[in-house]
């Protein structure tokens, strides 16, 4: 072991020193993203990826200034301007019948036509959302105010404050790629996901959290590989907070970067320990500033289809510790029953998870992911660390799930509910550097490169087909089919 952990601390002074070159492989992927992103954030309707009106009434709410949210009898949220919550209430709702929606131009111009007859104030109820601190929604607040500073209609202010939270997630991606001392074969493969590019193109806190996660992982292997410098533990410093305040199921990744001390001077454990800690305090510092309350919402359970409330935290946490052998056959089963739809949904299932793509792209997902590893880490390290990084990813995963039972679940239930896979998207990097080899195999970068590109051209054709073409159903589960042929080839409302 101390051999492995010389050898590694050698190469890392050797090679993590500097910034990674970007070879034009690189470049160009990160160009696809690029443009993916984009292209969902002007294709896709409004307020089809998972809760984006809730997202959107928490962003106009705070470009007002409201940073907690209030209740109003049942509901919990803010007073806003009727013109601006009417865009997701009656122009583009999302409580719609089970039959077949298709949007056209002329509802976007309808609806930039119908603010002047939208005058005073409504309360937007946004409970799913409701205790989510504001620096989530930093971004997209400042899109939604820059379009309204310009005079634009309600829906363009929505579609401008889509844009400037895709700019900053993927500014966030840039940074982490940068910072990267090896893997970032791994990273970009997380990242080549549809699901990545989509869920940043929205209104989302999923482009600030997925990029908080890989940056907070950047800088914490950088630190770990090349030392623990100024720079870098300010960086850390800064980040850590803001990662715990995005999901604090998170926070984990940090120790990713752990290393053996090599010396009396070597600060990088104590500076993990720092960031960890002010992670948790400002955490809890915004529990406490929004009142530490959790906002009790209606769900339909996965189980049975019947509408129930999710339990109160304590209550829930109190019937895990009268009895942690049960939760665990719960996790467990939970885990092994869910786990064909997170990788679904961790690839690619759009709008509200309703829409699939042909089921021969999530395969092809999968070759993309494995010539990503094959592309190697440039950098050599040993069992243990790899072993590490494991068991770190399965430690945030069941956190995950964890999570979800205490806040998204109804009490006592013996299924874990409202788990996505797209929550997993900040570790799967961690999971892909774990199994890089240290030099890239055969034509592998080249096989990455060509999946890439099929897979997000397949996704951006799923979307724009299924949204503005053909049409779709909201619905849950694996939609209806009468072909196995058609399975594979089309994307699921033509199935």
């Amino acid at each position: 072991m101390r051999q492995e952990r010389a050898r590694f601390e050698g190469a890392a002074r050797s090679t993590s020193s500097h910034v990674m070159p970007w070879s034009m492989a690189e470049k160009t992927l990160f160009a696809l993203i690029f443009v993916a992103t984009l292209f969902f954030a002007i294709v896709t309707p409004p307020f089809q990826a998972p809760d984006e009106n809730q997202h959107y009434m928490k962003a106009l709410a705070l470009s007002e200034g409201t940073v907690l949210a209030r209740r109003n009898g049942q509901m919990i949220g803010a007073d806003l301007p009727h013109a601006g919550h009417a865009i997701q209430a009656a122009d583009f709702p999302t409580d719609v019948p089970a039959t077949l929606r298709r949007f056209e131009r002329a509802a976007l111009a309808r609806s930039a036509a119908a603010d002047a007859a939208r005058p005073g104030r409504r309360f937007g109820d946004f409970p799913n959302v409701a205790s989510y601190p504001p620096t989530l929604y930093a971004p997209g607040s400042a899109g939604i105010l820059l379009g309204q500073w310009a005079g634009l209609p309600w829906i363009h202010a929505f579609y401008v404050g889509r844009a400037v939270n895709a700019l900053v997630g993927l500014s966030l991606l840039a940074a982490a790629l940068r910072l990267l001392p090896f893997g970032r074969n791994a990273m970009l493969g997380a990242a080549l996901l549809p699901t990545f590019a989509y869920q940043t193109g929205s209104l989302s806190p999923d482009a600030i959290i997925n990029g908080l996660g890989f940056l907070g992982l950047a800088l914490a292997l950088r630190i770990g590989a090349a030392g623990a410098s100024p720079a870098r533990s300010a960086a850390l410093l800064f980040t850590a907070p803001l990662l715990a305040l995005c999901k604090g199921v998170y926070l984990p990744l940090l120790a990713a970067g752990l290393r053996w001390p090599s010396g009396a001077r070597d600060r990088r454990l104590l500076i993990f320990l720092a960031a960890t800690a002010g992670g948790a305090v400002a955490f809890a510092g915004w529990m406490h500033m929004s009142g530490g309350s959790q906002a009790l919402y209606h769900i339909q359970s996965r189980r049975t289809g019947e509408t129930m409330m999710t339990a109160p935290l304590r209550d829930q946490l109190a019937i895990i510790l009268a009895d942690p052998a049960a939760y665990v056959r719960v996790l467990a089963a939970s885990i092994q029953e869910r786990a064909p739809v997170y990788a679904l949904q961790i690839v690619g299932r759009f709008g509200w998870n309703a829409i699939l793509m042909p089921l021969l792209a999530y395969p092809l997902a999968c070759l993309m992911l494995a010539a990503s590893v094959a592309s190697g880490a440039d950098e050599r390290f040993g069992i243990g660390h790899r072993l590490w990084w494991l068991a770190i990813a399965a430690g945030v995963a069941l956190l995950i799930e964890t999570a979800m039972y205490l806040t998204g679940t109804p009490l006592g239930a013996d299924y874990i509910q409202g788990t996505q896979g797209r929550y997993f998207l900040p570790v799967l990097p961690l999971i892909l550097l774990a199994l890089s080899p240290e030099s890239a195999w055969r034509g592998a970068v080249r096989l990455r490169m060509w999946t890439a590109v099929a897979l997000l051209l397949i996704a951006a054709l799923t979307v724009f087909d299924s949204f503005w073409v053909h049409g779709f159903i909201t619905s849950d589960g694996m939609p209806p089919h009468g072909s196995i042929a058609r399975t594979l080839v089309l994307p699921s409302p033509r199935w």
